[in-house]
């Protein structure tokens, strides 16, 4: 038994209040956003077809798939998937050049989307010489950037449209002391 001061013993010690805990409010962390990822610059490089196996063999097979696929996205949906590879098809059938003057417009449309700085002539000659790899590097691109060209733009568009799920970090605990 712990033996207990009793009468004036116990009023004239000073009492000490147990220590206080400060919890202050969560942090949040939101994610973020496609605008807010490397502005200004290519996400990937234009050989780093490697980093999507999957869309690297869909373009080496069917590269107007590919074409069609960002075509959709860049165009908010106003091209669709199948009418820009067709097109994209006819035009590599009747005159290579042709095709490649078609396609590094929507290269210029990705960079304008991406606030990427080129020229237009550059585009061009990235498409005739290596198209496969322009193709990879542009569907990485708004992939990386939040849009999903093998959905489409619909579902791409009602992606973008959701509002971001912030991550709630707790914060450490602090003792006061008075």
């Amino acid at each position: 038994m712990c033996p207990r001061k009793t009468g004036a013993a116990a009023n004239s010690a000073p009492q000490s209040a147990p220590p206080q805990i400060y919890i202050p409010p969560p942090v949040v962390i939101a994610p973020p956003t496609p605008a807010q990822k490397a502005p200004g610059k290519w996400t990937t490089g234009l050989f780093d077809c490697y980093e999507d196996v999957p869309n690297c063999v869909i373009t080496l097979m069917c590269p107007c798939i590919t074409f069609g696929q960002i075509a959709e996205i860049v165009d908010k949906g106003t091209t669709t998937c199948c009418g820009a590879a067709t097109i994209c098809s006819c035009l590599s059938c009747l005159f290579f050049g042709f095709f490649c003057c078609y396609t590094c417009t929507f290269r210029s449309k990705v960079r304008g989307l991406s606030s990427i700085p080129g020229d237009p002539l550059i585009d061009c000659f990235i498409h005739l010489l290596l198209y496969y790899c322009a193709f990879c590097q542009e569907y990485r691109e708004l992939k990386n950037r939040g849009l999903d060209p093998s959905a489409g733009w619909a579902a791409s568009h009602q992606t973008m449209q959701q509002p971001a799920i912030p991550v709630v970090m707790a914060p450490p605990v602090q003792m006061m002391h008075h």
